[in-house]
Order: structure tokens, then sequence, then C-alpha cells
């Protein structure tokens, strides 16, 4: 079995990102349980994962703290997986893959569905990078900088 590299001490917050969350199955698990699913068994048929793989990626996201185990919340023996805050934080990276595939997809009219706002009824607007004051940024409009050094307590 070959190891991957670990992002886990990398200096780039992207690098450190996919360390959790960068293989495709572990986004289509988030996804999955985005919409509801809960057991290893609904992912498992749902996504037509091997068991293996599937439980290997599960417990990455539990120690990563995406998801959490509970006990099932129908009062059986299994218990469930369920996101956690920073597992429902992934949604907007899986709304901007979704937009980007669908404005880049060589044929988006195979896309079977629209994300939509649940109340209106409406297509979801593309997401934006807005700086401090509201306007729109491109790439060009933004760049790295070293962060700031904490700043030392005084003694006394």
């Amino acid at each position: 079995m070959v190891k991957r590299t670990s992002f886990a001490g990398d200096t780039c917050p992207i690098a450190r990102s996919l360390e959790a969350i960068g293989d495709w199955w572990s986004l289509l698990i988030i996804r999955e349980a985005l919409f509801g699913l809960r057991r290893f068994g609904e992912f498992q048929n749902k996504l037509g994962m091997a068991k293996n793989i599937l439980a290997v990626r599960l417990r990455s996201l539990v120690d990563h703290g995406i998801l959490a185990t509970a006990p099932a919340s129908d009062g059986s023996a299994y218990q469930e997986y369920v996101l956690t805050p920073k597992g429902r934080g992934v949604f907007p990276i899986l709304v901007a893959l979704r937009q980007w595939s669908e404005e880049f997809d060589d044929n988006p009219e195979e896309i079977a569905t629209v994300l939509v706002d649940r109340d209106k009824g409406r297509p979801v607007r593309k997401l934006e990078l807005r700086a401090e004051d509201g306007r729109v940024l491109n790439m060009a409009d933004t760049t790295l900088k070293p962060r700031p050094a904490p700043r030392r307590r005084s003694a006394g």
C-alpha cells in the first residue's frame, strides 16, 4: 500500500483543508450527510462504495471532527454519523464545486438537479468573493501576505 503525503503540518490553508476533505469519497460522504444520510449502510447503498473504503473514510471524517458518531435516533443498537458544525461548514465548498461544474462541464445539460432557495424555489445565485466593503473581487484583485506575528504579552 502506498502511503500518501500528509499535509497536516503544511502552512498553506488549502493543503491543510485537503488533509481533512481532499479525496472525492469524503466529499461525497459529506454531500450525502448534508442530504440527511446518517447510517453506514445508507452511505454504502447510495454511493456504492466498498465497505472497507467507506469505513476508512468515515473514521477519517470523525477523526477530523467533520462527522461525529451518535446512538441511532430510532433507539436501535446502530450508530449514526452526524455532521458537526465543522462538517456543515463544508456546504459552501460543495456549492462552489457544483457551480464550477455547472459553468465548465463539457455536458452541463446532463446535470440532473438545480440548487434552489427552499422558500422561493428560485435558483441560488453564483457564489462571489467580496472585499470587506462589499466589492466583488476576482483573482487579480487579491494577493497573499504574511500573517502578522502574534502579539507578545508584556511581563509585569
